[in-house]
């Protein structure tokens, strides 16, 4: 199994099925400020369901299509990065997030992104890594802002929260826009 180290005692590393248990007690301790974010997180309420947002993961990365990472600070996961919506012949990969209270404030989000971005770059050939996210996401647009992405569009009410439509802010970066890659 890889590891990243991000220092300061977190790492970076991958999330499978059998890890359910694990990751549906920091759902559970993350729900209240992940929820109104990230749609899997509201469906993973029991073993059954996190095991099959897990599951749903490892297909994708089994096809090629996809990844979750997760966050660990001192052994204790607290959030993580995934990969999602891989379309190989555009080249295109639309990346995501999530962190509960105990992970803010230490730049681990930054620094998952940052790499998972770099690898989707430099190992997958992606040309285009996009992040969405509501308006009202403050949190998630700064990191989107502190990466170097671009605001490139606001989508009017296309996403469904227990039943209110939400905006959602399209960034993005092209490959020869990322530091270290060369056009």
């Amino acid at each position: 199994m890889f590891k990243v180290d991000l220092g300061g005692g977190a790492e970076l590393r991958p999330l499978e099925p059998w890890q359910a248990e694990e990751f549906l007690a920091h759902i559970d301790r993350a729900r209240a400020t992940v929820d109104p974010w990230i749609p899997w997180a509201s469906r993973s309420t029991d073993l059954a369901s996190a095991r099959q947002t897990l599951q749903r993961y490892a297909d994708l990365q089994a096809r090629g299509e996809g990844r979750i990472l997760g966050i660990r600070l001192d052994g204790v996961l607290v959030g993580g990065v995934m990969a999602f919506d891989f379309d190989e012949h555009s080249g295109v990969c639309e990346v995501g997030c999530w962190l509960e209270p105990a992970g803010t404030g230490r730049g681990l989000i930054t620094k998952s992104a940052a790499l998972l971005i770099e690898w989707l770059i430099r190992d997958r050939s992606v040309y285009r890594v996009e992040w969405h996210c509501r308006p009202d996401n403050v949190a998630s647009s700064a990191v989107a802002r502190r990466l170097g992405l671009k605001h490139e569009a606001t989508l009017r009410a296309n996403f469904v929260w227990k039943g209110v439509r939400y905006d959602t802010e399209i960034w993005a970066v092209l490959a020869p826009e990322w530091p270290g890659i060369e056009a």
